[in-house]
């Protein structure tokens, strides 16, 4: 699962994306999304809240998204 700080939160934040984006990117690529928000949330504001992560991590997603729906 996801490589940080063991918390509910984000384990509960990373099962409600694989299941938002369940038809859209695998499971990995959401723990890698959440992961890299997680990390980059800590690289600019010094920490990690869940909603802030969570919202990077779906921005992350919507982009991936997008980029292989035009890719076709």
């Amino acid at each position: 699962m996801i490589q940080h700080p063991a918390d509910e939160h984000y384990e509960q934040l990373e099962a409600l994306l694989r299941d938002e984006f369940a038809g859209v990117h695998p499971p990995a690529t959401v723990t890698r999304c959440v992961q890299a928000a997680h990390h980059g949330a800590i690289e600019v504001t010094g920490h990690a809240h869940p909603a802030l992560v969570e919202r990077i991590a779906r921005k992350h997603l919507r982009v991936l998204a997008t980029a292989a729906a035009e890719r076709g």
